[in-house]
């Protein structure tokens, strides 16, 4: 049984159950659909048009239950097809109710899709992210795991199907809530869908966030970096991969099997390489860990200069946006044409050429017989100008231009320039490195380059130092060195001198690695 409607044509196609959001009553349509949704949740299966009027928010619910059935009525049609209508025999009592128009309405399986894909599209416009610092600490975690796999003689697939597969997630996830937050952070700095008030509430909350995330991630980023070329050492991970696909195919039919464990293997490498590509920068391409950080640090100052553009807005000083609203105001309240033609001339100076050679006499005549500022060229009385213009067309002197400066000289002393820093700080990590485990005390003098890196080696390391900590491990903030830092049980002072003085401190235990291998020596 089929029923008629008179609601607006509806749209052709197969994307039919999404055409009520382009309809006349798409906000009461949308409404009527979240009543299903949520009667399904709570296992109802069928709805009658009372119902779903008692469901609709009082803000949208229409006066009459009628205009609900033809919405109804509308979602239901063939071309639609968001809806399903049954006759409602429950309530006939008479066989007259037979000739009555109701019905009970279900949704349709092209319906529910639509309502989830809108939910879907809901949900992540939503979406403001989050920059998860436990996430680099799973990530660590799990890489460790995949290392003491990979140690072993023949790793069991099975565990390393559930230790790549766990990592792929939380990395997923992280970069996910990365990529939102910095969309949203980005609203919040530009105050797009955001209050001022609101903004200003929560502003040191939101700062410190990000200090704390930067600090983070310095910290776990050159572990994470170390732990991925560990692994890509002597190709470690591939035997790896290649067990998680082959475990992963293994439901395939037999015919299938060879096509789908290469299909698996492929996937699992590009996981592997956009992990290592978020950690690690590769062919002169910066790893997306070092941008984000580079985002984060530069959306501090930002805040702080919209915290202070609006601490001076509410002091009364003036802005350029607030100018032009008063001048949009202005405008507004002008009486005729002729006030927004004074308004604009003396709000931007934008007054016709001929102002350039105007004189006293000038003036008076304009005074006397005012020129409309539509007044065309060839209308107007003409204007006297210098010969000289006329024949150069410019009153500026002319000259030889100025010749092309070779900066090859100059070149070549910021290259020299470079080379030397380069080479002064490859000397700095080659002194500051300790053979094992050493004393503070017994570095023993430092020239100013290697006392400058290791003031940020040791800086790095007691940043991640909480007390009762014993013991701390932190990584440089370009990932080429890690230190490695122990307090002892005596209260013993370390001095480390310097051709600018000494610097004296408590004594500990250090041992400070080049990461790098020495790369970066000439």
């Amino acid at each position: 049984m089929t029923r008629s409607t008179t609601g607006p044509e509806p749209q052709t196609g197969v994307y039919g159950p999404f055409a009520h959001l382009t309809a006349p009553n798409a906000v009461l349509y949308r409404h009527v659909m979240r009543a299903f949704v949520t009667a399904k949740e709570r296992f109802a299966v069928h709805l009658r048009p009372e119902d779903v009027y008692a469901a609709l928010p009082a803000a949208v619910r229409p006066a009459e239950v009628e205009a609900v059935a033809s919405a109804l009525d509308a979602l239901a049609a063939v071309r639609w097809g968001n809806l399903r209508a049954d006759p409602d025999t429950a309530r006939v009592t008479a066989v007259e109710d037979f000739y009555r128009k109701r019905y009970i309405y279900q949704l349709t399986q092209a319906g529910e899709a639509a309502e989830e894909a809108l939910g879907v599209y809901d949900e992540a416009l939503g979406r403001r992210g989050a920059l998860q610092a436990v996430a680099l600490h799973d990530i660590v975690t799990q890489l460790r795991a995949l290392l003491v796999l990979a140690a072993e003689d023949e790793p069991d697939p099975a565990k390393a199907h559930l230790a790549l597969d766990a990592l792929a997630s939380r990395f997923g996830a992280l970069a996910e809530n990365a990529r939102a937050f910095m969309g949203s952070l980005q609203r919040t700095i530009d105050l797009h869908e955001v209050k001022e008030e609101a903004f200003l509430a929560y502003k040191d909350r939101l700062i410190q966030y990000l200090e704390r995330f930067i600090q983070d991630l310095i910290t776990l980023g050159g572990r994470i970096a170390r732990l991925i070329l560990e692994l890509e050492e002597g190709g470690l991970i591939d035997g790896l991969l290649r067990a998680a696909a082959a475990r992963e195919a293994e439901d395939a039919a037999p015919e299938e099997l060879p096509q789908a464990a290469r299909d698996a293997l492929e996937r699992w490498t590009g996981k592997w390489a956009g992990l290592a590509a978020w950690f690690i920068s590769r062919d002169g391409r910066e790893s997306q860990a070092r941008l984000l950080r580079g985002r984060a640090l530069g959306a501090i100052p930002q805040l702080l200069a919209v915290v202070r553009a609006l601490n001076e807005r509410r002091a009364g000083r003036s802005d350029r946006s607030a100018d032009f609203r008063t001048l949009a105001r202005w405008f507004a309240e002008a009486a005729d044409d002729d006030a927004r033609h004074r308004l604009w001339r003396s709000a931007f100076g934008l007054y016709p050429a001929r102002h350039l050679t105007v004189d006293a006499d000038t003036l008076a005549a304009r005074a006397e017989r005012p020129v409309p500022a539509g007044t065309p060229w060839a209308g107007a009385e003409p204007l006297r100008i210098s010969p000289q213009l006329r024949r150069t067309g410019s009153y500026e002197r002319r000259g030889k231009p100025r010749k092309v400066e070779d900066r090859a000289d100059l070149r070549r002393q910021l290259a020299e320039v470079a080379a030397k820093q380069r080479a002064e700080i490859a000397a700095a990590r080659a002194r500051l490195v300790t053979d094992g485990i050493t004393r503070l005390s017994g570095l023993g003098e430092l020239d100013p380059v290697a006392f400058g890196l290791f003031l940020h080696l040791l800086g790095d390391a007691l940043a991640t130092w909480r007390p009762g900590m014993r013991h701390t491990v932190a990584t440089s903030s370009d990932g080429s060195m890690e230190i490695r830092l122990s307090a002892l049980a005596d209260p013993t002072t370390a001095e480390v001198r310097t051709p600018g003085g000494v610097f004296r401190g408590p004594d500990h235990l250090i041992e400070i690695v080049d990461l790098t291998g020495g790369e970066g020596e000439p």
